[in-house]
């Protein structure tokens, strides 16, 4: 059970704890109270954990300060939806607005290598209008001899470049705590020039403690990318660990699946999920092309594979998209043939508001057709 707050009540105020008093009569039940940052207010939910059956919702729905009480009959609590009775709240960061209906582009390195080339990145966006990139200070890596990422060295003047061509938040994959500490150092130290958003990658998708980690902080937003072989279900719950620990600041990426049922691509393109996650929890959706494809390949009309795996997740109602580019891609350390170059970019970012396009009209034509439904 979920008892959603008044906006104006304060949580440390008298209505409050005279309903955890009250709550506190019911044997072997827990409460957990939780401040959910929306797009246009602060929304402080109870969770009831434990046996509920008892507790009597519409009583507690007259008791001052309560707006309403949702039963919670889904097994995301933080994250769910429970059936439609929650909206999703969203959230705002560093200026830029995230939710189920936002949407923004981040491109950027795989892995950064050298200055020279983020600020080429870093300039082309400027010069696009985009204000979100990827750039990977830790990398990890199949091989133990690949190229690991320059980790904090990088840092400082990564910030400093972001800042410099007005790029807001930058998607950065974390492995372990000490990352969270040391891109906190250097984003301080450098002024704070830009936001960071933590990336969960697909090999740490059921790392606990690390998504325990990122929860527990609050301040930076998490991506979170399904694990390559992991079912949704499980998927999702990782996201509820992190929630679970005080940060609803998350971002659902699907990548693609591990099955040799996609090849020739990389792996088999999961994009379907976008709206089953979308229905299922309050979360914003990314879908990340150039993991789930893995090539430049083109098809007889043209259009490159990649392409056409964006378009489908952005129809579907993807509110995020992550794609590789890189100035000279035959001399990137990670995943060069896959990324796309400087000349493509402008191309690439036309496609993708088209296909945003078609799903706005969709999305439309769908709410004119329930409103008809509706006249019957």
């Amino acid at each position: 059970m979920i008892i959603i707050m008044k906006p104006e009540i304060d949580p440390n105020g008298p209505e409050m704890s005279n309903l955890l008093e009250y709550l506190s009569l019911f044997p072997g039940l827990k409460t957990s109270v939780s401040g959910v940052r929306g797009t246009s207010r602060v929304v402080t939910e109870i969770y009831l954990i434990g046996p509920t059956h008892d507790i009597p919702g519409e009583h507690i729905e007259r008791m001052p300060g309560v707006e309403r009480v949702v039963r919670v009959s889904s097994k995301y609590r933080q994250i769910g939806r429970h059936g439609g009775q929650l909206d999703q709240l969203g959230f705002e960061y560093n200026g830029l607005l995230f939710n189920q209906d936002s949407f923004h582009i981040f491109l950027g390195l795989c892995a950064v290598d050298t200055r020279e080339h983020v600020e080429i990145v870093f300039k082309n966006l400027q010069r696009l209008g985009i204000q979100t990139a990827r750039m990977g200070a830790y990398k990890p890596r199949t091989s133990p001899y690949d190229f690991q990422g320059h980790g904090a060295s990088c840092l400082p003047w990564l910030f400093e470049l972001a800042g410099k061509y007005g790029i807001r938040v930058v998607a950065m994959e974390v492995l372990k705590e000490i990352h969270i500490e040391e891109i906190q150092k250097a984003l301080e130290k450098a002024g704070r020039p830009t936001g960071v958003m933590l990336q969960i990658g697909t090999r740490n998708a059921q790392n606990f403690e690390l998504l325990k980690e990122v929860g527990a902080q609050q301040e930076y937003p998490v991506l979170y990318k399904r694990g390559m072989g992991l079912p949704l279900e499980e998927a999702l719950n990782a996201c509820e660990y992190i929630a679970s620990e005080g940060n609803r600041k998350i971002i659902v990426c699907l990548r693609g699946v591990k099955t040799r049922l996609g090849d020739p691509h990389r792996n088999l393109v999961d994009f379907i999920h976008v709206p089953v996650v979308k229905r299922l929890t309050r979360l914003p959706v990314c879908v990340d092309p150039t993991h789930a494809v893995g090539t430049k390949d083109r098809g007889s009309d043209g259009i490159l594979d990649m392409f056409q795996a964006c378009a489908q997740g952005v129809i579907a109602g993807a509110n995020m998209v992550l794609v590789e580019c890189h100035p000279r891609p035959e001399m990137a350390l990670c995943d060069g043939p896959q990324a796309l170059t400087m000349r493509e970019l402008e191309y690439f970012v036309e496609d993708v508001r088209i296909a945003r396009r078609a799903y706005e009209e969709r999305r439309e034509l769908a709410s004119r057709e329930a409103m008809k439904n509706l006249l019957k």
